[in-house]
């Protein structure tokens, strides 16, 4: 029988990419989008693949999605909370709505989707929750720190559920942590910052304008979404999942400093549970 899978932020870059390789495999794929009627008439010849309109933020929009699968397939097998976005302003530059915003998407929106498909999880066999993070949810970076905030409350969201959802639920956890990738995602937050004002002429700008060209010469080749979403369909596969995955040789490398001492973050989590939980 055919697993199901519910992807939120897939109407391009990793979450499209991924819903049309699993559809490709023969997974049922529910695509959540804010653009339902372009994208169902743009890949509407692609079977296996069914596009939801889910904001995010709207938990009543989260549930209303799920109930659609409910109707159609009784349980679901993942869920993969990748919608969100990133946000290239110092502290001091930000309003408190710019920093609501992305915590409204890449926290409190991974939030509401767990929520409203924790009941049709645990109905399979064996639930999966895949979370799209970011090597930024690891290591804090110049100018990030708003974005590297909501990532690393997303990490310590996860890797606390991750101590009891596999022996309670039968459910397994795994943050997906890319580098750069070649998506829309950088063009949309350069585009966000000149929305905002563009690089503002204050203090910050020489930090501002170091860190875009340091950014640039580095991410040359950024990994594609393709390539993350061959990551994704690997790690389903596996029999024992990881907490935490990097999808390229030069995340790991960036992010090797924090993790070397436990790769797959099994461990960590394994202790935290013996010691806490008696399991």
């Amino acid at each position: 029988m055919s697993k199901t899978i519910f992807i939120t932020g897939a109407s391009s870059g990793v979450g499209l990419a991924t819903a049309l390789k699993l559809a490709n495999s023969g997974w049922n794929v529910y695509a959540g989008t804010r653009h339902l009627n372009r994208d169902q008439e743009q890949y509407a010849y692609q079977e296996n693949l069914r596009f939801l309109e889910v904001d995010v933020t709207d938990p009543k929009s989260q549930q209303a999605a799920l109930e659609v699968i409910e109707q159609e397939q009784v349980h679901l097998d993942v869920l993969f909370c990748n919608a969100g976005f990133g946000f290239l302003r110092a502290l001091g530059q930000a309003t408190i709505e710019d920093i609501q915003r992305v915590l409204d998407t890449n926290l409190y929106g991974v939030i509401h989707s767990i929520q409203a498909a924790l009941p049709m999880l645990r109905k399979a066999d064996s639930g999966h929750i895949i979370a799209t993070s970011s090597v930024g949810g690891l290591v804090g970076q110049p100018l990030n720190e708003i974005y590297c905030a909501s990532k690393f409350a997303l990490e310590g969201l996860l890797e606390s559920m991750a101590t009891y959802y596999k022996p309670l639920f039968n459910i397994d956890i795994t943050l997906v942590e890319p580098g750069a990738i070649a998506t829309n995602f950088a063009n949309t937050v350069l585009g966000d910052m000149k929305k905002t004002g563009g690089i503002l002429d204050d203090e910050y700008k020489p930090i501002v304008e170091s860190y875009i060209e340091a950014f640039s010469q580095r991410n040359v080749e950024p990994q594609s979404a393709e390539s993350v979403a061959e990551v994704v369909l690997d790690l389903l596969q596996m029999e024992t999942k990881p907490l935490r995955l990097r999808t390229s040789e030069r995340a790991e490398l960036f992010v090797s400093h924090k993790v070397a001492s436990d790769p797959s973050g099994l461990q960590g989590i394994t202790t935290t549970r013996k010691l806490q939980l008696n399991m």
